[in-house]
């Protein structure tokens, strides 16, 4: 897809200042204590909580070496690896600190408490210790207030946040690009981006500049809402600092990663490689998934080389792919049948130290089954286990479906028995493949029985188990059994498409039950259904067969009129029923419409037509040329009659 430069309109409505100034304490109950109990998700451990009290007894002599304690047990990795403190741990510590003599610790040494469960988080608990804090006379700074605000933006209460953003104004404190991006963020959490980018752009009016934070979190939320080319205008408005806003932020490898992976998904990929180079050129130096979003970009797009040589060129530029950078190429290589290729990646991710997860194993399986490789797909299957990856829902219905498609059954319950053993429960989609399985090698009864234990383990059935059950039973004889559930499916108002009544009419005109076929068809439009050409094709048949060529006819004229294409089977339906009725005129007229409507004669055709010419019941002049070079079969044809009864057309 070619970039386009040009922007969409993007309107917003505006944000006033004065609005944010409202109640605060509204936003809590008014009680001393916490509405809920810290402990009522979590069960209490006596011996660990005074192990606590008693460390925090000895260690913790004054302010100084409670903040000691405090970062040592809230300590981060850098890696987002935190010191996990649990609630009933924080209430301890808690307690302790409001008790300190001879005075109470400052507010600094409980936003480290409160930071430490935020970022577990434990949101609920910062709110109910926050309350008690608040009642003990204690003033939060702003610190403490953007915690709070980080919190209910998280717990999807970002109405809360801004009651919170008021008490800030009235506390006479300006609010930093922390508490604003917490803010943002929250907005495009809740898809209201036009809010995030009017408050966005209202930062200097709080007196704060934003930073390469704010500005990445709504560029993430432009693009994640379908707004990319907003986004990129704010991105270049970022590197040139010669935006609305004046401001010069130098973007970073998260905000070219963001940019690119939001033009990848929308199909602009030449612009997203051209601000790869534009991160090189600036000695800015993209990561893993700056690269797995290119890769992927051109995976959809259709171009294998590309992705190829990007993937190529991050392990030259020592950038280690990730699971999802081997998942994404490995689906491309699938998609295509390139299975050997694919399994050679997968023996590179190991050999690098890269796990294979479910997906990938998925991925790959699924790729042997449509290749018709099901034996391989089961050895990939068996050696999950030994790389430490659990077989999930999905890769036994990968499996189940493959065999299935292969008519081994038995192969297929033995799965579906192992699988219920383990405790994985069954999907629509996987009792659907058994289903189907099921009526292709005519069990219709273990079919039933599969059915009701899909009941009794509450999946429910949707529109596709509905069709798939009717056409079985059609195919294996039972139509009325077909017609009685197709009936009570109805009188349960369950949705019923197309295909669901094309399968049941079908199997009522294999029957010889053509009035009553014809009856449901015409309820089509009574139910807000509207028969496609399959369903076209079955009626035909079926009155073709009952002698009934005018109808018929009538049928074909009507499809036409409606705006429903016949194709070639429509064709040589009613050719052949003309043709039991003497009537050739007709079958001429039919191939002049074949003709004007440019369908390509197939095998079945051209056999009638010879056919004709053998009995000398039509002449080649009266059939019309198809001269389209993708007809070429039919002047064979023509060729060969002359040829073999040597006559002169």
């Amino acid at each position: 897809m070619a970039f386009v430069s040009t922007t969409r309109p993007f309107h917003f409505t505006s944000i006033s200042v004065s609005a944010l100034r409202c109640n605060f304490s509204s936003s809590f109950p008014h009680t001393g204590k916490p509405t809920f109990s810290i402990l009522e998700n979590e069960p209490l451990y006596p011996n660990t909580t005074a192990k606590l009290k008693e460390s925090l007894r000895l260690t913790v002599k004054d302010r100084a070496s409670l903040e000691k304690f405090l970062r040592e047990r809230c300590k981060s990795s850098g890696e987002g690896d935190i010191t996990t403190i649990t609630p009933n741990e924080a209430l301890c510590v808690f307690d302790y600190m409001l008790n300190m003599r001879p005075s109470r610790p400052p507010v600094t040494s409980f936003n480290i408490l409160f930071g430490c469960l935020a970022k577990t988080k434990h949101y609920d608990t910062v709110l109910s210790l926050f309350r008690r804090l608040n009642s003990t006379g204690l003033f939060p700074n702003l610190h403490t207030y953007s915690i709070l605000i980080n919190c209910f933006c998280k717990m999807g209460r970002v109405s809360h946040g801004f009651v919170v953003l008021g008490r800030i104004l009235r506390s006479c404190f300006t609010p930093d690009a922390v508490t604003f991006t917490s803010l943002i963020k929250g907005l495009c959490a809740e898809s209201r981006i036009m809010e995030a980018a009017v408050l966005f752009t209202k930062l200097r009016v709080f007196g704060c500049e934003p930073d390469v934070f704010t500005y990445n979190t709504l560029i993430n939320g432009l693009c994640r809402t379908g707004h990319t080319i907003v986004a990129l205008n704010l991105f270049e408005e970022m590197a040139n600092g010669n935006g609305k806003l004046g401001v010069f932020c130098k973007p970073n490898t998260v905000t070219y990663t963001t940019i690119i992976d939001g033009l990848c998904k929308e199909g602009f990929v030449d612009k997203a490689k051209e601000l790869l180079l534009q991160m090189k050129d600036k000695n800015i130096k993209p990561n893993v998934v700056t690269y797995t979003s290119l890769i992927r970009g051109f995976c959809y797009a259709n171009d294998w080389n590309e992705a190829k040589r990007l993937f190529i060129e991050m392990m030259d530029q020592g950038v280690q792919p990730n699971v999802v950078t081997f998942s994404v190429i490995m689906d491309e290589l699938c998609k295509n049948g390139k299975m050997e290729e694919a399994s050679r990646l997968l023996d590179l991710m190991i050999q690098i130290g890269v796990r294979p997860n479910a997906f990938v194993y998925n991925t790959l399986m699924d790729g042997f089954c449509l290749t018709d490789r099901t034996n391989r797909a089961k050895e990939l299957f068996v050696s999950m286990e030994s790389m430490g990856c659990e077989h999930d829902v999905v890769s036994y219905s990968i499996l189940i479906n493959g065999y299935c498609k292969n008519k081994e059954v038995d192969e297929a319950l033995s799965l579906h028995s192992e699988m219920l053993s383990k405790g994985i429960k069954p999907t629509v989609v996987t009792y659907g493949t058994l289903f189907l399985g099921l009526f292709e090698v005519h069990q219709v009864e273990h079919a039933l029985k599969l059915f009701d234990e899909m009941q009794r383990n509450d999946v429910a059935a949707n529109t596709h188990i509905y069709t798939t059950f009717i056409d079985g039973l059609c195919k294996n004889g039972y139509i009325v059994e077909a017609a009685e559930l197709f009936r009570t499916l109805r009188v349960l108002k369950c949705e019923l498409d197309i295909i669901s009544y094309s399968c049941l009419i079908d199997g009522l005109c294999k029957i010889g039950k053509l009035e009553t076929a014809w009856e449901l068809f015409q309820s089509l439009s009574r139910v807000g259904l509207m028969a496609d050409v399959v369903t076209y094709n079955i009626m035909i048949h079926g009155l073709c067969n009952d002698g009934k060529m005018d109808k018929a006819h009538d049928l074909f004229l009507d499809m036409e009129t409606k705006g429903v294409e016949p194709k070639c089977v429509t064709f040589n339906t009613l050719m052949l029923g003309f043709i039991r009725n003497n009537e050739t005129s007709k079958v001429i007229e039919l191939l002049h419409r074949m003709d004007k409507r440019n369908v390509m004669p197939d095998a079945s055709t051209l056999s009638i037509v010879v056919d004709l010419l053998v009995k000398n019941e039509i002449s080649l002049n009266s059939i019309p040329q198809f001269k389209s070079q993708r007809f070429c079969p039919w002047i064979l044809f023509a060729d060969m009659a002359n040829f073999l009864f040597n006559r002169k057309f």
